[in-house]
């Protein structure tokens, strides 16, 4: 990172601008970035770097020491631990100084309408030859103009440092969640999710932006309404108490505003289950798709949005009649005071009714505008600091060392001794000892690494431990850096590793070797790939102990063996049955190994092998482009143009109130009053909906987009626009849209009175128009830039967040919280420099627009004495009054403006979501037959398939036929193409060439009638958070009777009754509260629910135990028996029984036959693959394919007999 043009001053331009921030020009070192911004885009690279007192891990480390005293200092006094106090012990020294710029701030505004009246009294007593006068009134207009500039000064640096200050408090906020989530223990998980974690760091902690602008007029608010009373009834008398009344009225009507909000604002456990719900919808949208469940899920997420946009809605709406009270106060308490004043008998002069008016815009302004703002933020940072505090309070994993002292020399052991653990003590299931069909075998593992605790018995370890995944993790980078993982790279060492773990030839085909880089959840690998980059990042590590849970278990036979013979080593090894792992002789012979695995054929290298049976499952219940909105919206927000003539009229009165009619006067006060709070409640209305209408078109573009989207594209980049920027369009967008346009309503109003009145006005109004529309056409060029800069730097935090949280105990495995940590920091200061570089690009506009509003203000005032001869003190008081409300309020529409174009990259960013590419049409006009398919015969006719129209070609020219009823198993090597035809089958992409389905071209029908006829088990198994009948059934089909029926099939029917719930029971995110095997049986439980005619079964086995794999065969078997069936596995007994055998490689069928034939030749890839099985596992293979084949003749022949030859079919 560099200052551009400047890189040799880098941050120490920054620090020099904070330390001589008083000057009116402090923001000119930011220049050379405007210039660079004027002519092209900026990059990362423009930014500045971070100062080191705004770095995430200085703040956050900060933060978190005081936070563990106050856990302990509670702990000592049994209470629970307060945030609220922690911040401000923090924070309230530096922030409580910023209170003097307020208090300077809010003193001028009440001291500039005394100098104000002052001028007009000049003017009232006009005397051309009292020379002493005109040099008082000369002092008086330097008194308007000073206070002007000073205001402008105190102001802006006033924002700038609390707005740092919230910055500041936003970060260590941030870092301390990202701390705790790496630290929380297994039943902590249970009770909070991805969703609600990523809401904490994207809504939740953005509080702290917004309540530290307003928090200081808490107190401010009350004293300068104090002051402006007395100055009032020093000027009109008792007749100020009538429009203070009004004032003090309007208080706590604001303070009841802010409460009534804050209790229609609590959206936020809303906000979690719609981004945890996107969160599974994005991770398991491949499932999804492939079960044709979009239209549940669809009705799932806008049940979910309905209610969220309800209560915005409401709040909205308290936002819409807290806005318009602010902008109707004025005209009610001029109204109220001059009304009184007049009928006490009193006579209205200018200088009265211009400082009377002054006066109360100031206090206006910071009591029924800034003291609410405050009261409500107030309320949601407590609500948010509440939900902050919890997380916070979530149990942690106790940490344990086993590495050795310097001075100890002992072999690396681990001992077990009676050994039982509860994954939850208020349901109390033990570990041990238990039948072989779930996870205890994983769950020793987390047992030895830590993630389980332990109630009894004895567990200890000696040595440093590592630790390889069932579900391979993978996070975003290159290849190499996964294998890495942190440690220093050693080419022989590195290269030894890569053949041990059969990674080199996936390294010479991959376009850019090691250095590829992985897409999120590691799209851009196929399973095996994955799963064998997983076990070389353990092998890798120069660890004592290896604890392997079954890592090659996505990894094919033919990729097995190598692994095996050179990874693992055959001695020191404990395998577990019936999980059972593989430790023959390689790189790891002499280090400890524990290794759970289902591949039997590995037993005999096993020093010792460790039976363990299952407990009954615990259940832990959850806590649980440029775009516009559109031409629509605009004409309904010109229509409150109406209101200027309310506005124009209401003015005028009150610069001739001695002449209109107090009736008419009236009159036109209380139309102002019902079209204001009608234009504010319309437009909040318009506004919301219209971020409800594109929250739902960009989540069914999301679902209709192919899913070669979410392989290029991470998660949190998804998420990123699911939760910051429509949280954006929910609040923040109407806000300030709709202050915008009453501002600009307001300033046409000012101008057309004021142009009325003294049409020379704007003689120096007109070029400073075209001056600010320059600027701020300037401004907006690296503003806009800058804003997507900080849109796109906080995607980052948000994708490593979701990658860490998956990857959770490889992470604590390997030790790498630290160095995660770290990298989350470096996120956020990436993100903070964006944010930064927001804030001071603002006061840089903010300051010249002040600036130039100052000259104006002093043009005005001077302009006036030296044309004294010319003007009554009526038209002075108006110009003046003007001028100075002018001031403020032009600047501030121009900024907001600008603030509003800003913000329409949030509109932008959602509108690129609603028009990304979409797959087919899920239904056409050419529907097939309701009972198709009737038979389940499949051909493919040159079928070719490519994931993209730039990408690989990943099945080249295929020709097959999948006869009726037959059983087909699918062979080949990682990668060669075999969840590839899954995926061209269920046009996942849109393969070139025909595939029929019983004569129909699927081409030419819908995706859902395509994908609702044909059953899958997936690999990985997805279950989603909701009740059990909602992961069977989510479109409500099918009978209580059909699920129970369902689930006795696959021998899940106990498992469910002993839920607290049964059928009702919630699941835990993504299923976690069931085994792999469990997991999977629920999706066999699905497809045994659908009943169609053909079923495809990918890997479905690779991760369960083998009576798992017996019970899911022996499924197939019974309640297929009249189905096609495609099984695609890594364990060839479970296909070695099929009618015929697909072999692929490398996108092409190498062989289609009989197993018994297949095996007759011996050069070819399926007799290796069975080969490498090990010799006694070879020999029950080939029997068992040689018994196939005699019950196949037999059935030929008796075929042949009945008439009816199959060949005739193909």
């Amino acid at each position: 990172m560099h200052c551009p043009a400047h890189p040799e001053c880098n941050t120490t331009c920054i620090e020099l601008f904070i330390s001589t921030s008083s000057l009116p020009f402090f923001v000119s070192w930011l220049n050379p970035l405007f210039r660079i911004g004027y002519k092209r885009r900026l990059e990362e690279d423009d930014m500045y770097k971070v100062l080191p007192e705004d770095g995430s891990e200085r703040l956050g480390e900060e933060l978190q020491r005081h936070w563990d005293h106050e856990v302990q200092k509670a702990a000592k006094e049994l209470r629970p631990p307060k945030l609220t106090k922690v911040l401000i012990k923090c924070y309230w020294k530096p922030y409580a100084v910023l209170g003097i710029f307020t208090l300077i701030e809010e003193v001028i505004k009440v001291i500039q309408p005394v100098f104000l009246g002052k001028l007009i009294q000049y003017f009232e007593n006009y005397d051309p030859d009292n020379m002493d006068a005109l040099y008082e009134a000369f002092g008086y207009a330097a008194g308007v103009c000073l206070s002007t500039l000073i205001l402008a000064i105190t102001h802006h640096l006033y924002f700038f440092h609390v707005q740092r200050t919230g910055m500041k408090m936003r970060v260590a906020m941030c870092h301390m969640i990202y701390k705790k989530a790496l630290c929380l223990s297994s039943a902590a998980m249970g009770k909070t999710t991805t969703g609600q974690i990523v809401n904490l760091l994207s809504n939740d902690v953005n509080k702290f932006d917004e309540v530290t602008i307003f928090l200081h007029f808490l107190w401010v608010g009350p004293l300068q309404a104090a002051a402006v009373l007395g100055l009032l009834w020093v000027e009109i008398g008792p007749s100020c108490l009538a429009g203070m009344a009004v004032l003090v009225i309007l208080m706590p009507t604001q303070t009841m505003f802010g409460r009534l909000f804050s209790k229609f604002s609590k959206t936020a456990a809303l906000t979690d289950n719609r981004i945890r719900t996107m969160n599974e919808v994005v991770s398991g949208i491949r499932i999804i798709k492939m079960y044709a469940w979009e239209k549940p899920f669809s009705a799932l997420v806008n049940d979910v949005r309905r209610k969220e946009i309800s209560k915005i809605m409401s709040s909205s709406y308290l936002r819409g009649l807290n806005m318009a009270s602010f902008f109707a106060a004025s005209k009610i308490i001029v109204f109220i005071t001059f009304t009184v004043y007049v009928l006490l008998g009193n006579t209205i002069s200018a200088s009265r009714v211009f400082v009377a008016v002054s006066l109360y815009s100031a206090v206006r302004l910071t009591v029924t505008l800034f003291f609410p703002s405050a009261i409500e933020k107030l309320s949601e940072t407590r609500i948010s600091v509440r939900r902050i505090k919890n997380f916070l309070l979530l149990d942690e994993i106790v940490k344990s060392e086993h590495g050795f002292l310097q001075e100890e020399k002992q072999e690396p052991n681990v001992e077990i001794q009676d050994l039982i653990c509860y994954w939850d003590t208020v349901n109390v299931q033990p570990l041990s000892p238990v039948p072989p069909s779930n996870f205890p075998q994983s769950s020793l593992l987390s047992a030895i690494l830590g993630e389980l605790p332990h109630d009894k018995g004895v567990l200890k370890v000696k040595g440093q431990l590592t630790y390889a995944s069932q579900q391979p993790w993978v996070f975003p980078g290159t290849i190499r850096s996964n294998i890495l993982f942190g440690k220093a790279l050693h080419p022989q060492k590195y290269e030894k590793v890569l053949r041990a773990c059969a990674l080199k030839r996936d390294m010479e085909l991959l376009p850019d070797g090691d250095l590829t880089v992985i897409g999120d959840r590691g799209a851009t690998l196929s399973g095996g790939q994955k799963a064998r980059v997983n076990l070389a990042r353990a092998v890798y590590q120069d660890a004592d102990i290896y604890l392997l849970d079954d890592p090659l278990s996505a990894v094919d036979a033919e990729g097995q063996f190598p692994i095996c013979r050179r990874a693992f080593g055959t001695l020191k090894s404990l395998c577990l049955f019936p999980c059972v792992s593989r430790c023959i002789c390689g790189i790891l012979k002499n280090k400890p190994r524990i290794l759970v695995t289902h591949q039997l054929q590995y037993l005999q290298a096993a020093n010792q092998i460790l039976v363990l049976k299952e407990p009954v499952q615990t259940v832990v219940e959850e806590s649980r482009s440029e775009g516009t909105i559109g031409v629509g919206l605009y004409v309904k927000y010109l229509k409150a143009g109406a209101n200027i003539l309310y506005n124009y009229m209401v003015k005028s009165s009150a610069s001739k109130c001695n002449i209109l009619k107090w009736e008419i006067f009236s009159g036109l006060t209380g139309a102002t009053l019902i079209f204001g709070f009608a234009r504010s409640l319309v437009m909040f209305n318009v506004l919301v909906k219209a971020a409800q209408s594109l929250h739902n078109r960009m989540f069914n573009s999301i679902l209709r987009t192919p899913v070669r989207f979410f392989d290029v594209n991470p998660i949190g980049r998804v998420l990123n626009r699911f939760s910051k920027d429509i949280g954006q369009l929910d609040a923040a967008l109407p806000w300030t849209f709709v202050d915008f346009i009453q501002i600009f309503l307001q300033i046409i109003g000012v101008v057309a009175v004021a142009a009325s009145v003294i049409p020379w006005i704007l003689i120096p109004l007109a070029p400073l128009i075209i001056v600010f529309l320059f600027l701020r056409r300037y401004f907006l060029q690296t503003s806009r830039d800058v804003k997507r800069l900080e849109s796109t730097t906080r995607s980052p935090v948000f994708s490593h967040l979701s990658s860490s949280l998956q990857g959770l105990w490889t992470i604590r495995a390997f030790r790498a919280e630290e160095r995660f940590q770290n990298t989350f920091d470096a996120y956020q200061d990436l993100h903070s420099e964006s944010w930064f570089l927001f804030l001071v690009t603002s006061r840089w506009f903010a300051v010249r627009l002040d600036g130039m509003c100052a000259v104006f203000v002093t043009i005005t005032a001077f302009g006036c004495l030296l044309l004294r001869d010319q003007v009554e003190a009526g038209s002075v008081g108006l110009a003046l009054s003007y001028a100075v409300t002018l001031m403020g309020m032009f600047q501030w529409g121009v900024r907001q403006s600008a603030e509003v174009e800003n913000m329409m990259t949030s509109v932008e960013r959602v509108v690129e979501y609603t028009e990304l590419e979409s797959e087919a049409p899920w239904e056409t006009q050419m529907r097939p037959p309701p009972e198709w398919p009737s038979q389940g015969l499949i051909t493919f006719d040159r079928v070719s398939f490519s994931y993209s129209s730039d990408g690989p070609v990943v099945l080249k020219d295929m020709k097959a036929m999948f006869r009726p009823k037959e059983k087909v198993g699918i062979v080949g090597r990682t990668g060669a193409g075999k969840s590839s035809l899954v995926s061209a089958l269920f046009r996942l992409a849109e393969p070139e060439g025909r595939i029929y389905i019983d004569g129909v071209l699927t081409s030419e029908i819908g995706l859902h009638d395509l994908r609702q006829k044909m059953s899958i088990i997936p690999q990985d198994p997805v279950l989603f958070t909701g009740t059990m009948r909602k992961n069977l059934d989510p479109f409500s089909q099918h009978t209580d009777e059909d699920l129970w029926n369902a689930l006795q099939e696959v021998q899940l029917k106990s498992v469910v009754e002993e839920l607290p719930n049964k059928m009702e029971t919630v699941l835990a995110e993504s299923g976690s509260n069931f085994s792999v095997g469990q997991r999977q049986l629920v999706c066999l439980a699905r497809a045994v629910l659908r009943k169609n005619r053909i079923l495809i079964i990918d890997e479905a086995t690779a991760n369960v135990d083998p009576r798992t794999d017996e019970l899911i065969q022996k499924t197939i078997r019974d309640k297929f028996r009249e189905c096609t069936v495609l099984t695609i596995a890594h364990r060839l007994n479970t296909i070695i029984d099929s009618d015929r055998i697909l072999v692929l490689d490398a996108g092409q069928i190498h062989a289609y036959d009989e197993p018994y034939t297949l095996l007759q030749n011996h050069d070819g890839i399926f007799f290796k693959m069975v080969q490498q099985t090990g010799r006694q596992e070879a020999v029950a293979l080939l029997q068992s394919a040689k018994q196939v084949s005699s019950t196949l003749t037999q059935q030929s022949m008796k075929l042949q007999r009945g008439g009816t030859v199959w060949s005739s079919v193909s």
